[in-house]
């Protein structure tokens, strides 16, 4: 019997999704000073994965991830969505692919 190693955090159902392909899932669970690490290390994989393919699906994964490092530093969405939205007004969004050259001093 083979197997692969991964050691890194994975979704929630994935020993399930595992289990139905019939293999057999070992994992652990992390303890909640070890979540940040992980969640990091996962949006670096994410946006890793993003970047290589511009895919709605690794998009996704990557505001999952968000929601993920939201929860476990116990911030509401809420409270990210009204920071976005705060910043959007005071700033803007990306839309107009404006691009900073240079700033001169008068």
């Amino acid at each position: 019997m083979g197997s692969i190693q991964y050691d890194k955090l994975v979704r929630d159902k994935i020993p399930d999704v595992i289990r139905q392909a019939g293999k057999l899932p070992v994992t652990d669970t992390l303890a909640p000073e070890a979540m940040a690490a992980a969640l990091d290390r996962k949006l670096m994989e994410e946006v890793h994965e993003y970047l290589e393919s511009s895919s709605v699906e690794e998009m996704a994964d990557i505001l999952e991830v968000l929601h993920g490092i939201a929860f476990h530093k116990g911030i509401s969405w809420e409270e990210v969505e009204s920071a976005r939205i705060r910043k959007r007004n005071e700033r803007g969004g990306f839309e107009k692919g404006i691009r900073l050259l240079e700033v001169k001093e008068p």
